[in-house]
């Protein structure tokens, strides 16, 4: 099973923000939206980074006046990003050993969607689910 697979389940719906928004903008766009990430995008729809909840807590502590600050101060800039046709194992372990929650769905330089660690749990889990039912039947029928 691939990224793709996990797209066209859930759909390409991507949340995003402009470097140059304040991050009280992009704490309202994530409550409005209920998802805890958002691709930080340039005027042509490019991925730049990403600004997630986990960011604006860790900066919050260290200072009270982030809220009027520009998201391109926050964000992580560093993106790892996966591809449509990407295992699903190898999506999860990277995501695992990074520890990360959200991973944008490039192509080309093209944004084409974002998997949650939750996506990617479900995805495996329902393809295990439909394996242990293939298996099942297939010994209900071999040992009836």
């Amino acid at each position: 099973m691939n990224i793709e697979h996990v797209l066209a389940q859930k759909g390409g719906q991507v949340y995003t923000a402009r470097p140059d928004q304040t991050v009280r903008e992009v704490l309202a766009q994530l409550a409005a939206h209920n998802v805890g990430a958002l691709v930080v995008v340039d005027e042509r729809g490019r991925p730049l980074g990403i600004i997630s909840e986990r960011d604006i807590v860790r900066a919050a502590v260290r200072d009270e006046a982030l809220f009027g600050r520009p998201v391109r101060q926050l964000m992580t800039r560093d993106l790892i990003t996966a591809a449509p046709g990407d295992d699903l194992r190898v999506v999860a372990h990277t995501m695992t050993e990074r520890r990360i929650r959200h991973l944008p769905v490039v192509v080309g330089e093209r944004l084409a969607g974002i998997v949650s660690i939750g996506d990617v749990v479900k995805a495996q889990r329902d393809q295990y689910e439909g394996e242990i039912d293939m298996l099942e039947a297939r010994v209900a029928t071999e040992h009836p």
